[in-house]
Order: structure tokens, then C-alpha cells, then sequence
């Protein structure tokens, strides 16, 4: 940020500046990875820049892409993944933002093409038993949007195959906490993998979790 420029609770833009500082902050993305967006009402959403780092960005920096219609513009490039936010955002009107990371454990296992099971019961964060692997696409390719909303249904995360990680919330505090949750268990998930097989929890016990969460807490949306 900017020395001269305040944050702005009620400005989209500052709101995002502050999200892609809080993943590098919390080591979920670093330099010129990742990017993040928000929805803006029923016509648009907002989205990082292409290759510019969080400490570069201000909350000027975001830009502005409609949900159909002419996406072609000119001045500030909106992230190389605005495609698979804009196609998210219309298939999932639940949904008000995305992040998306390159942490370093979920992304190990994005790079082996292995989903994460049910070997804790907080896999239930994400929406379901499990957090999907979708299959690999190009990066910024309609087939990579339509290989992520396939791994995203009834769930809120998933990661992409020797790619990295989406997660989605109501808010971007609730997404980038979302991928701070998945990254969290990914590392757990690589540390049982190195000691044996990992027990995973039945389906039946995972939809006594999923019910429970229903009303449990402060939960990540």
C-alpha cells in the first residue's frame, strides 16, 4: 500500500488490497502469485491486476469486469484468471469472492493430482468429504474454468491440478481464510501420507460432521 493512502472499510478496492496482502502475509501466496476478486452487484466483479505483487497494488489497482457481455479493455490488465472468477460468479450466485493461491502444501498435492479425503473431519470447512483435485488445463483457459466449477460442486474449495487452490466465501476475509484452512490441512495431510495411511472417516461419519457444522461456531462461509 501506498503511504499516502488509508484503507477504506467500505471500498471493494481497499477491501481486496488488504486480502492480497493478508496471503502473502500469511505465506499462502508469494511475489506476483495468485489473485483475488469480489462480486460487485449483479453485473460485475472486481479483480487483482495481472503480475503485479501485493506491495505494488493499491486500491486503484483492482479491476472492474462485467459478468457478460464485451470483457475487452484497455489501461490495467485484470489477472490472467479472470475468466474462471467471472464463469464462478455466474454459476454460483452464493458466492461474493475468490481467492486464489499458490500455497506451498495444498500445491504439492495439486502437483501429484491427489484430491484430499476425509482423514479429518475438518475437510468439512470446504463443503464436503472431501477437497477435489481438478484435472490440469493452461492457465487463463476456459477449460481450466470449466474443469474448477466441476471440482466445485457442493464445495466452497478445491484445488487445481499442478496449479494451485481456490477457495470461496461470502467475503474475500472468508475466502482467504478458507485457503488458509485448506493449506492448513493439506500440510497435515502431507505429514500423514510420510507416516503411513491415512485413516479416512466413513461417509457416515463425515455427514454427521457436515450436519453439525450446520450450527457450529463462527464457521468459514
Amino acid at each position: 500500500m501506498r503511504d499516502s493512502e488509508k484503507p477504506d472499510s467500505k471500498d471493494p478496492g481497499s477491501e481486496l488490497l488488504r486480502t492480497m496482502q493478508n496471503l502473502e502475509q500469511m505465506g499462502l501466496n508469494r511475489g506476483k502469485s495468485g489473485n483475488a476478486s469480489m462480486r460487485l452487484g449483479a453485473d460485475a466483479f472486481l479483480v487483482s491486476p495481472s503480475g503485479i505483487a501485493p506491495q505494488e497494488l493499491s486500491s486503484s489497482s483492482f479491476v472492474e469486469m462485467p459478468l457478460s457481455g464485451d470483457s475487452n479493455r484497455r489501461g490495467i490488465q485484470p489477472s490472467s484468471e479472470w475468466l474462471m472468477h467471472r464463469d464462478i460468479y455466474l454459476a454460483r450466485p452464493d458466492v461474493s469472492a475468490i481467492v486464489h493461491t499458490h500455497s506451498t502444501h495444498a500445491t504439492a498435492l495439486a502437483c501429484v493430482n491427489r484430491s484430499i479425503p476425509a482423514f479429518h473431519y475438518m475437510i468439512a470447512v470446504a463443503g464436503g468429504d472431501s477437497i477435489r483435485c481438478a484435472p490440469y488445463a493452461t492457465f487463463g483457459t476456459q477449460a481450466l474454468s470449466d474443469f474448477a466449477l466441476e471440482a466445485l460442486v457442493e464445495r466452497r474449495a478445491c484445488l487445481l491440478a499442478n496449479h494451485g487452490v481456490l477457495a470461496l466465501g461470502a467475503s474475500s476475509e472468508s475466502a482467504a481464510l478458507l485457503a488458509l484452512e485448506v493449506e492448513n490441512l493439506s500440510e497435515q495431510y502431507c505429514t500423514a501420507l510420510q507416516l503411513g495411511d491415512p485413516v479416512i472417516l466413513t461417509t457416515e461419519q463425515m455427514a454427521e460432521v457436515l450436519e453439525k457444522f450446520k450450527t457450529y461456531g463462527q464457521r468459514i462461509e
